[in-house]
C-alpha cells in the first residue's frame, strides 16, 4: 500500500483528496494535517465523510510516508517545504501554483508539470509534480490538439465560468451566497494567473507561437465546475477539426472529445474533460468542461500520483457525475 500524507487538509481540495484516497484500492493515508483543526475528526470539518472515515487531523508532519499532497495556498508550499525537507524517497505532488512555471523549483530540484495529457512519460518517472491550475486544466486541454499541429495561427479568444469552490473555502464578498445566486461578473480580464501555465504548455507543443491569448474569466452562480469557450481562425473543416482532436486524446483514458454540445453536468463530480468543437466562418469554436476540484485540483493530483507508482491511471479516479 502506498502511505500518503495531506498537507492542508481543511480545504475544499483536501477534502475532495480525502474522499478519493479513503476509498483507493492501493493507498492508505497516514495522516491528515491542519493546525487549526488538530484534533478534530476530519468528518467534523468535511461532513460529507461522516460515517466513511475516522481519522483526525493533526499538526504533526512525518517523513514516514511514500507520498505527500500539498493542499496549501500559493506561496505556502515553498515555505512548508523549506521547513519541512522531504527525504527523496517521499514523492511530493504539489496543488499549489508555486512550482508551475518552470525556472521556480528550488535548486536541487525538478518539479515535473503534471498534465498527463502532455507529460505523461515524465510524470512516470519524476518524483516530484506541480499540479496543474483548474483553469489551466480546462483551457490548455482545449488548445492542445492545435498546438500539437502547429495550427495556432492566429490570437486565442477565451471566456471561461468557474464555480465559487475556484475561490477557496474562505468566505469573501465574491463566494457569499447572497452575492453569487443569480449573478454574474468578470474578473482579473486578460490577467488571469493561469495564462503563464497555458502560454508554458502552448510554446512547448508549438514553440512559435507569439499571439495573444485574450482571456475573460467569470464568476458564476454554482459551486464546482469550469466551462471555458475558446474561438481561434482555423482554416479547415469541422469534420478535420474533429479527427485531430480524437486522434490527440486517442488513449487518454479521462478527455473525450464529444460531437454533441456538452454541459457542466457531464463533468461535476467526475476526473473527466469533454471537448466539443465546431466550424462558424473562418472560426473554431472549441467548449471545454471540468469538474474544477477533481480534474482540476484533486483528481488530477491523484492521476499524477497513479502515473508515479506505476499503478492504473484509473485507479480510484472510476466516478459517476451527479445528474440530477
Amino acid at each position: 500500500m502506498i502511505k500518503a500524507g495531506i498537507i492542508g487538509g481543511a480545504g475544499y481540495t483536501g477534502g475532495e483528496l480525502i474522499r478519493l484516497l479513503i476509498n483507493h484500492p492501493d493507498v492508505e493515508i497516514a495522516y491528515v494535517n491542519s493546525s487549526s483543526n488538530a484534533g478534530n475528526y476530519v468528518y467534523e470539518v468535511h461532513t460529507d465523510l461522516f460515517g466513511d472515515t475516522d481519522l483526525r487531523f493533526t499538526s504533526e508532519v512525518s517523513t514516514d510516508i511514500d507520498v505527500i499532497f500539498l493542499c496549501v495556498a500559493h506561496g505556502d508550499a515553498k515555505k512548508f517545504l523549506a521547513a519541512n525537507p522531504m527525504p527523496s524517497s517521499v514523492k511530493i505532488v504539489d496543488l499549489s501554483q508555486d512550482f508551475r512555471i518552470k525556472g521556480t523549483s528550488p535548486e536541487g530540484t525538478g518539479f515535473v508539470y503534471g498534465l498527463p495529457e502532455i507529460n505523461k512519460q515524465a510524470i512516470q518517472t519524476a518524483t516530484q509534480i506541480a499540479n496543474p491550475g483548474c483553469f489551466a486544466t480546462c483551457l490548455q486541454l482545449g488548445l492542445l490538439p492545435l498546438a500539437a499541429n502547429g495550427l495556432l495561427t492566429d490570437e486565442l479568444h477565451i471566456t471561461g465560468v468557474t464555480g465559487s469552490t475556484g475561490a477557496g473555502q474562505k468566505p469573501t464578498t465574491s463566494t457569499h451566497f447572497s452575492w453569487r445566486s443569480n449573478n454574474l461578473s468578470v474578473y482579473k480580464a486578460f490577467e488571469h494567473q493561469h495564462l503563464k501555465e497555458i502560454t508554458q504548455s502552448v510554446v512547448q507543443l508549438q514553440p512559435d507561437y507569439k499571439h495573444s491569448i485574450n482571456f475573460i474569466p467569470y464568476r458564476g452562480d454554482f459551486a464546482r465546475g469550469i466551462i471555458a469557450n475558446i474561438h481561434t481562425k482555423f482554416s479547415g473543416t469541422e469534420e478535420e477539426a474533429v479527427e485531430l482532436y480524437q486522434k490527440f486524446y486517442a488513449g487518454q483514458p479521462f478527455t473525450h472529445v464529444s460531437t454533441q454540445n456538452i454541459d457542466l453536468k457531464q463533468v461535476v463530480n467526475t476526473n473527466k474533460c469533454l471537448v466539443h468543437v465546431e466550424k462558424h466562418g473562418e472560426y473554431l469554436l472549441v467548449m471545454s468542461i471540468i469538474d474544477n476540484l477533481l480534474k482540476g485540483a484533486s483528481g488530477q493530483a491523484v492521476q499524477n500520483m497513479n502515473l508515479m507508482f506505476g499503478i492504473p491511471e484509473t485507479a480510484g479516479l472510476k466516478l459517476k457525475p451527479v445528474a440530477f
